[in-house]
């Protein structure tokens, strides 16, 4: 007999596991990169942006705290209204984590409690058409 052709089917460059697919699937932005987006000007930018067809709902109603474009406003309001964007509210009250909070903590400066950020629904826009 020969030896078999088949040579390292079990640790395979080529396959993905189920889980890193799953993960990559379910996707959103962490809650520093939010808070990032929540400062005025990239704001501003976020909830006025240009027609671009592929994105859903032509990128004209975006909800900035969950990081999601909606068909219409509508949808927005009814998203307003549900469990994952009241949750994403509450987290995102809490300040984000800093390298200096990271220092304190390691010793090198005295403990100071953390800060709540005001965060509260965003306005919408109703365009009569």
């Amino acid at each position: 007999m020969g030896k078999s052709k088949q040579i390292g089917n079990h640790n395979s460059t080529r396959k993905k596991s189920i889980g890193k697919t799953w993960k990559q699937k379910n996707y959103t932005k962490h809650l520093d990169q939010i808070h990032a987006d929540m400062k005025p000007s990239a704001a501003a930018k976020l909830l006025k942006q240009e027609v671009d067809y592929d994105v859903t709902g032509s990128a004209q109603h975006y909800c900035l705290h969950c990081a999601r474009y909606f068909v219409d406003v509508k949808a927005l309001k009814e998203h307003f209204k549900t469990k994952v964007h009241k949750k994403r509210i509450k987290l995102l009250k809490e300040e984000p984590y800093t390298q200096a909070e990271a220092d304190r903590a390691a010793g090198m400066g005295s403990y100071i409690p953390h800060k709540t950020v005001e965060v509260k629904t965003q306005e919408v826009e109703e365009k009569m058409d």
